[in-house]
């Protein structure tokens, strides 16, 4: 480019620096560990619901203390903590972060099988919480300065598919130790004597993380594009009020998704009580076919968004989103109410499919609607709000429903109506969300914002 002066000599005006990402050997090197750590992180959490008898037997816990442990204990904290390490996310090298995070969860799950009291196991469940709210918000954050934006969905794609691989391998871990504690053996530990198989588990999946945390001070850090500096939490809150209404549909999409999704904890309980399947058998079964649909609707939905937003469809992340959960309403709706229990099963599959595809494209949805000096921020209050409606309200809401509507033999129908009540009213608006969604990607409030 060049601009004529007063004396009609062109002179060359400075251009823009082409934006450079990292080799894509690095950048996919880079991926996959964090896919990684969010299998291990979904591992630690998930170990917990599996384990839940032999622990009250061996802690003489009440199912109130059960349910702190299960829903709060780890959600309060998982939740709020994001917000200030989004902040120093998009300040701070984003790789240390990571590592000081996978070292205190997986800390913390293995101190929980040492664990001798209601209170030590409550503070160790809420350590879990608080290293991995560090994960989400800096990998977002790391990817996004990895690859441009149409070449983003197959890298959060995979990354997201760690949602489904850890709660499969979480299922047949749990399924094993079902199975041995039922022996009643016990394993000898140096230093720590013999320890029960609960004990062990946590363990097991807790101490192999630590090796893993060391691993990520070694990962280069990205450069960051396109912000100099990160903007507080004044900023963000600021971008995500002025856009309210896009961000309200947006959310309510993903909340939807997680409120389904952490109902579906009590789906072993549903099984057992509905078709006499017993925990370990369910959670066997849970675990291969997570393992199997999961990975796979997530990759594939990602592999679409790249496509289709390639070609110019820049809604398509949105689109295929919406596209998840309109099948994940209503098969989870009416899956658990069939007589049949494989056919019930199959059916929720199904529905964990939709899931997995409305999970794949949610952050690549909405990195473009966010300015890249908030970015990690904006991804943890993302994280927030759907972590809180979905373990807030999905488990809670489901014995609550026991208790005062269907009965415990009720508990199919408790979990049948959740994705009828929220997912009904949110597809209803569908058209409403993404025309705000189209409307703002015109405006590039993820620039301009």
């Amino acid at each position: 480019m060049s601009v004529a002066t007063e004396s009609g000599n062109a002179l060359p005006t400075a251009t823009p620096p082409a934006v450079e990402y990292p080799r894509a050997g690095r950048a996919w090197y880079m991926v996959c560990l964090l896919t990684v750590a969010y299998v291990v992180s979904f591992v630690d959490r998930s170990i917990l619901g599996l384990l839940i008898d032999p622990i009250k037997a061996d802690l003489g816990l009440s199912d109130f203390q059960i349910g702190l442990l299960l829903g709060p204990a780890f959600a309060i904290f998982y939740a709020t903590m994001g917000l200030p390490l989004g902040y120093l996310a998009d300040r701070r090298r984003r790789t240390w972060i990571v590592a000081a995070g996978i070292t205190l969860w997986s800390a913390a799950t293995a101190l929980s099988g040492l664990a001798r009291n209601f209170g030590q196991l409550f503070i160790a469940r809420m350590s879990v919480g608080v290293g991995e709210a560090t994960l989400s918000p800096c990998a977002m954050s790391l990817i996004s300065d990895s690859f441009p934006e149409e070449r983003r969905g197959k890298p959060i794609a995979l990354y997201s598919s760690a949602i489904s691989l850890g709660s499969g391998l979480a299922a047949l871990l749990g399924a094993a130790v079902i199975a041995w504690v039922g022996t009643g053996n016990k394993m000898e530990w140096p230093l720590l004597g013999p320890l029960s198989g609960w004990q062990t588990a946590f363990l097991v999946v807790g101490l192999p993380g630590l090796v893993l945390g060391a691993l990520f001070l070694l990962v280069r850090e990205p450069r960051r594009i396109g912000a100099n500096a990160g903007g507080h939490l004044g900023h963000m809150f600021i971008h995500i009020g002025r856009h309210g209404a896009v961000f309200a549909c947006f959310l309510s999409v993903f909340c939807v998704m997680t409120t389904i999704a952490y109902s579906h904890g009590w789906l072993a309980v549903t099984f057992a009580r509905t078709y006499g399947w017993p925990v370990e058998d369910f959670a066997l079964a849970n675990g291969i076919a997570l393992l199997l649909v999961g990975p796979a609707s997530v990759n594939l939905a990602g592999a679409l968004s790249d496509r289709f937003t390639s070609r110019g469809h820049r809604d398509a992340p949105m689109r295929i989103a919406l596209g998840g959960l309109m099948v994940a309403v209503p098969t989870c709706t009416i899956g658990p109410l069939l007589d049949n229990a494989w056919a019930a099963f199959s059916l929720l599959m199904l529905g964990n499919a939709g899931m997995a595809f409305t999970t794949a494209t949610s952050v690549t949805a909405l990195l473009p609607i966010t300015p890249a000096r908030i970015r990690a921020q904006v991804v943890a209050f993302y994280y927030m709000a759907i972590s809180l409606a979905g373990l807030m309200l999905g488990p809670t809401l489901v014995g609550a429903l026991n208790d005062l509507v269907f009965g415990a033999d009720g508990v199919r129908y408790s979990v049948a109506l959740l994705p009828l009540v929220f997912g009904g009213p949110v597809l209803a608006l569908a058209p409403i969300t993404l025309r705000l969604y189209r409307r703002a990607l015109e405006q590039d409030i993820g620039e301009s914002g």
